[in-house]
């Protein structure tokens, strides 16, 4: 082995950099500005509402937990805070913590890398694979849910 060139770094690192912001970086203005938009009319709302019997019944989770798993959806850090602080307030019991937890990690990690993924595989694609990746994140969350109340696991 040998040491690597400081200059050979510095360049892999600028072309790196460059292809960042000339490739993510407009997907993440397009997410934020379509995130914007849905906000003002009303469709983030609207989605929080229609998930919340599938996050409340199938998933045993409290009806608010919905708005989370959309700014999840939105921005992971703002899902993890967000539940953070709902388990901190003692809004969701250590069951339900766990099981949200696993929900938001199995899911798609936000709407940029969707937008990413359409980019690189097309929009039926993308949609596809969204939507295998939500039903299985939510039957996963489902079946934890019921395992752990069936066999009363307690942490």
């Amino acid at each position: 082995m040998r040491m690597p060139r400081f200059r050979n770094l510095l360049t892999k690192t600028a072309l790196r950099i460059r292809w960042y912001l000339g490739e993510a970086v407009p997907l993440f203005l397009v997410g934020t500005a379509l995130l914007f938009v849905l906000d003002r009319i009303g469709g983030l709302a609207a989605i929080a509402n229609a998930a919340r019997p599938v996050v409340s019944g199938l998933l045993g989770l409290p009806p608010k937990a919905a708005e989370i798993f959309v700014m999840g959806f939105l921005r992971r850090d703002y899902g993890a805070a967000g539940l953070f602080l709902m388990a901190r307030s003692g809004a969701l019991s250590n069951v339900q913590a766990v099981v949200a937890l696993t929900v938001m990690t199995l899911f798609v990690p936000c709407v940029a890398n969707f937008l990413m993924i359409v980019k690189e595989r097309g929009l039926r694609t993308g949609v596809a694979i969204l939507t295998f990746v939500t039903v299985m994140a939510v039957g996963t969350g489902a079946a934890l849910n019921a395992a752990l109340r069936i066999f009363h696991v307690v942490f």
